[in-house]
């Protein structure tokens, strides 16, 4: 599937439910920072070889798929409910992030843009 695809297997499965009342442009954003929320809990407090054994568990791996799938979710139903294209405005913010990163000055570093 494509975003495409994906966006209207959402849209499809909202309007089956009426749910595009409750989806306002407030409670999507909510629910796209709460589920990722939800993602950072489950690696709070773990060790990176912990956090690294999540993801090489069957069971919790599936609980990490699960939040980064909810995310998407709520990251393609704002997009859709609000005619952003999302190939369009990813391109145009690499682009930024380019200009802001040159990648001969900023290789290898971990600091803002901003920072020295």
């Amino acid at each position: 599937m494509n975003i495409k695809d994906l966006t209207k297997a959402i849209t499809d499965f909202c309007t089956e439910r009426d749910w595009d009342q409750f989806h306002t442009n407030k409670d999507m954003a909510i629910a796209l920072v709460t589920e990722s929320a939800e993602l950072c809990d489950l690696f709070r407090f773990k060790t990176p070889e912990q956090c690294q054994n999540l993801l090489e568990s069957a069971t919790s791996r599936v609980k990490v798929e699960d939040e980064v799938a909810d995310i998407l979710y709520w990251v393609l139903r704002f997009a859709e409910r609000n005619q952003i294209n999302l190939q369009k405005a990813l391109e145009s913010k690499m682009k930024k992030n380019a200009e802001k990163y040159p990648a001969d000055k900023v290789r290898g570093s971990n600091l803002k843009y901003n920072e020295s």
